[in-house]
Formats: C-alpha cells, sequence, structure tokens
C-alpha cells in the first residue's frame, strides 16, 4: 500500500515537474517573441517618423530574407542530420553566378534570358555540386565532410575568379536584370515580396518533412546514425538527401540576391558569409525553423544596425569608432546566448508536436 502510494507521489510530482518546465519553457519563449515584437513596433515607429527611410527598411528586409534562406539551407544540413558544411558561400556563389551568367546581357555567355531560368539553373548546378561533394565524404566521418566543404568554398571562389572566358573573373557581371519589373510596386517592394513568398514556402516545406518519417530517421541519424543502420535505414541515402537539399535553397538565396543587388564578383563569396550562418543557426537554436528566421534576422539587425554607430553624436564625442567592431558584437552575443540558454533563443522541441497532440495533453 505505502509502495502504490510512493508511486502515486512520483508520477503526481514528476508531472507537476513536466508541466513547470513547459511553463518556464513557454514563458521564455513569449519574451523572446515580445522582444521581437518590441523591436519591430520600434522600426515602424522610425520609419513612420523618416527616422528610417522606407527604401533603405524594405531593402534591408530584403537582404534579412535572404540569409533567412541561407540559415534555413544550413539548419537542414547540420540542424536536421548533423552534417558540418563550411561551404555555405560556396553554393550561395553557385547559385547567383547561375542566376547572373544566364539572366544578365553583359555577362561572358550574353543569353540574357529571363530570371525565372537562373533560378532553375541554380537548382540544378547546386543539386549536381552538392552530390559530387556528398559521395565521396558522406561514407566517412562527420569531419571528413567538413573538411572537404571548406575546400570546396574556396576551389570554387578560385574557379570563378580565374576563369574570366566563362565567369568574367575579377571585373564582376553587372547589368542583370531586376525580378518581375512589370509589377505596380516599387522594385524594393517587389524584391521583399518575393523573398516572403520563397520563406514562406521553404519554412512549410520544411516544417512538414521535419515532422515526418523522414525527418525523424534524419534526427535519429544526427544524434546516433549507428542505431539508424540497426532499424535497417540507408544512412548514406538520407544524408545525401539532406545535404542536397540544403544546398538547393541556399543557391536560392545566391539567385535572389543578384536579381537585387544587380552585380556579382568573385569578392561576394568571401569565408565570412558562412561564418554569419553559422552563428545564425547557433542562435535561434539548432534545428528549429523559427529559430533560423529569428537568427538570421538578429544576425542583421546587428551587422547592419551597427554600421551607423559612428553617426551617434555621443559616440563621436568619445572619439569612439564603433563600426568596426561590429564582429565583435555577433561573438558577445553567441556568448550570452550560450550562458543563458545554450539550446537558442527559439529551440525546436515544440516544433516536433503536431497542433492535435498539444491540444490533447492541454485539455489532459
Amino acid at each position: 500500500m505505502s509502495e502504490e502510494r510512493s508511486t502515486d507521489t512520483g508520477r503526481r510530482t514528476s508531472g507537476l515537474g513536466g508541466l513547470y518546465d513547459t511553463l518556464v519553457r513557454s514563458q521564455s519563449e513569449r519574451d523572446v517573441l515580445a522582444g521581437v515584437a518590441g523591436i519591430t513596433l520600434v522600426l515602424l515607429l522610425a520609419t513612420v517618423l523618416g527616422v528610417v527611410r522606407l527604401p533603405f527598411l524594405l531593402s534591408l528586409l530584403s537582404l534579412a530574407g535572404m540569409y533567412v534562406l541561407l540559415t534555413l539551407g544550413l539548419n537542414v544540413q547540420w540542424g536536421y542530420a548533423g552534417l558540418i558544411n563550411f561551404s555555405v558561400a560556396a553554393f550561395w556563389g553557385i547559385g547567383a553566378y547561375s542566376a547572373a551568367l544566364l539572366s544578365a546581357p553583359t555577362s561572358p555567355l550574353g543569353l540574357g534570358l529571363h530570371p525565372i531560368f537562373g533560378f532553375f539553373a541554380a537548382i540544378v548546378v547546386s543539386a549536381i555540386l552538392a552530390v559530387l561533394i556528398g559521395i565521396p565524404t558522406l561514407r566517412l566521418r562527420e569531419d571528413y565532410l567538413a573538411i572537404a566543404s571548406l575546400g570546396l568554398a574556396e576551389v570554387v571562389r578560385r574557379i570563378i575568379l580565374n576563369e574570366e572566358q566563362w565567369t568574367a573573373g575579377s571585373s564582376g557581371i553587372s547589368g542583370i536584370p531586376e525580378l518581375f519589373e512589370s509589377l505596380p510596386l516599387t522594385q524594393n517592394a517587389t524584391n521583399l515580396a518575393i523573398i516572403v513568398g520563397l520563406i514562406g514556402l521553404v519554412y512549410v516545406f520544411l516544417r512538414r518533412v521535419h515532422r515526418s518519417p523522414w525527418g525523424r530517421v534524419l534526427r535519429t541519424i544526427r544524434s546516433d546514425e549507428d542505431l539508424a543502420k540497426a532499424l535497417g535505414k540507408n544512412t548514406y541515402a538520407f544524408k545525401m538527401q539532406a545535404f542536397v537539399l540544403g544546398s538547393i535553397i541556399m543557391a536560392i538565396a545566391g539567385a535572389f540576391y543578384v536579381h537585387v543587388n544587380l552585380y556579382i564578383d568573385p569578392s561576394d563569396l568571401i569565408p565570412l558569409t558562412t561564418f554569419y550562418i553559422w552563428v545564425a543557426v547557433i542562435l535561434g537554436g539548432t534545428g528549429s525553423n523559427r529559430g533560423a528566421v529569428l537568427g538570421a534576422a538578429t544576425v542583421i539587425a546587428i551587422r547592419e544596425g551597427t554600421r551607423f554607430l559612428n553617426d551617434v553624436q555621443a559616440f563621436t564625442a568619445l572619439g569612439l569608432d564603433l563600426a568596426p567592431l561590429r564582429l565583435l558584437f555577433v561573438g558577445v552575443l553567441i556568448i550570452l546566448v550560450v550562458r543563458v540558454r545554450p539550446e537558442g533563443l527559439l529551440p525546436p522541441r515544440d516544433e516536433l508536436i503536431w497542433p492535435g497532440a498539444r491540444r490533447k495533453e492541454g485539455d489532459e
């Protein structure tokens, strides 16, 4: 009888503990979302008051959207399957140059095709390159992919820089057409609408596959690949699919970028881009799609928002030059997040639960 009472007490205690953890987690996530809402409100107020110009805000949001796509792509590879990819800038550059070479009349190819063909080319070329780099590395340990991808980033940049007859080399490609110029919107608004649509499609697709059996197998591979093999899963095929899918998303982001920037050259393919995307994934929460969106937006807010610190009179009066310290601010942010919220700002735990199951749990 006493054993039954102790068991019931233990169950109640564990149930209360689980409820407490859920409430704490929900409260912390609500605090994060409330902070995002507050910053958004301040930004909108600054735009209304004329402190921030609307064209600049729209272009900044488009740039942030491109980084969101890159972060979602890396999240598929690292957050889902545990694949260490240090060639984010390479796949982004492949997508950018594929779109620029096919659509710009002034490119070495001189085709001048519609931008939609550039997007298709970016998808195909990035998928082929991902398969070629994945075949010799994905059967080995994860660090081999890290080494190979790190070398791939530099190889792609060098090829683009030196093959002038195909890529225009260091001169870069200009005259890239804008996207959907016939729409009755300003070009900045058109770009923002397009990137929001792309993010929506990618996010919904990844949300579905994340909760699907395919996503569960990837999470098993990430935590214990030997266990997945023991269950009869072809881990090599699953890792290849995740690697190709993430690379395609990165290439789409690159194709979008060239039609916004209207110019591309090899100096854009710097390793720092890869660093920013890794920071965004870790900051938002590894494996979390919501975290990928928030992490990318946070990194862009720091990188671009601190660009104008030297215009603040309080800093100039003290002789402080803070704008070049943007990378330091990003590093300090990583340290704070790792110390306070090591799982990220929006961890993926709630994303793995179907809404119906969550409602049933609440009813109980």
